[in-house]
Order: C-alpha cells, then sequence, then structure tokens
C-alpha cells in the first residue's frame, strides 16, 4: 500500500475535502479527551490497601473538660454565654466539656482567655495570669 499515509485532521474544512477527494476515512472516538479526569479507581485502591497509617484524630482530655466546666461555673456563665463569648455554637462547648472535640489549639486559645484559666501544658487549672521572668 504505498502512497498511504496517515493524516490527522484538526478541522471540518480538511475533514471534509479528504472526504470529497474520496479518501479513506477513520475515525476513533477519544474516551474522556479534555475532560479533568482522575486516576482510575484501581490505582487508588492500590494506595489504600498498601496505606497503614493509623489515622485518628486526639480528643480533648477529660480533665480538660472539667477545668472547662469549673471555670465556667464560677464565671456563672452557661455554656450558651461562653460559647457567644468565644464566637462558636454551644454545642462545642458541650462537647470540649463532655471529652468528645477535637483537640483545636484556637478553640482552647480562646478558652483560655475566655475563662482566665490555663487549659495547655503543665499548669492546667492554675489561673492565666503573667508568666514573664524577672
Amino acid at each position: 500500500m504505498e502512497g498511504v499515509r496517515t493524516v490527522t485532521l484538526k478541522s471540518n474544512s480538511s475533514f471534509s475535502a479528504a472526504q470529497r477527494r474520496g479518501d479513506h476515512i477513520e475515525t476513533h472516538k477519544r474516551w474522556a479527551a479534555g475532560q479533568n479526569k482522575q486516576r482510575t479507581i484501581e490505582k487508588n485502591t492500590a494506595k489504600l490497601e498498601e496505606d497503614t497509617e493509623d489515622l485518628h484524630n486526639d480528643l480533648v482530655d477529660m480533665d480538660v473538660g472539667k477545668i472547662i466546666m469549673q471555670a465556667r461555673q464560677e464565671k456563672n456563665l452557661t455554656q450558651k454565654d461562653l460559647a457567644t463569648k468565644i464566637t462558636k455554637s454551644n454545642k462545642v462547648i458541650a462537647d470540649y466539656e463532655q471529652g468528645r472535640a477535637v483537640k483545636n489549639q484556637a478553640i482552647i486559645s480562646k478558652l483560655e482567655k475566655a475563662l482566665g484559666v490555663k487549659l495547655r501544658g503543665k499548669d492546667k487549672g492554675k489561673p492565666l495570669g503573667s508568666t514573664k521572668k524577672t
């Protein structure tokens, strides 16, 4: 088959011209061409099977929850009042007091400032004050 060459047509006009000449035309469907396709499921499954990392979130300790509850009650605040003070929902406060919440340093910092009590480190439960060394 001399004289036969493979050409990729990129425009409709060149396709029409080839049809008019009577050239042999093959069409191929390109699957997922121009789409943002992710990797196939098989590759992701293989990665998941190889992954042995233990995934878990650290929850707030129960002693921190008790400290929060005691400090809140000493200041005569309800969970809703404390939540409003730190711009969170009262469910967040309930979760922290019951030890169900995932540790979030930003929320713990807000709670420390609102309650005036340390919730982290070795001085948990002590009043939050200036600890400057002189």
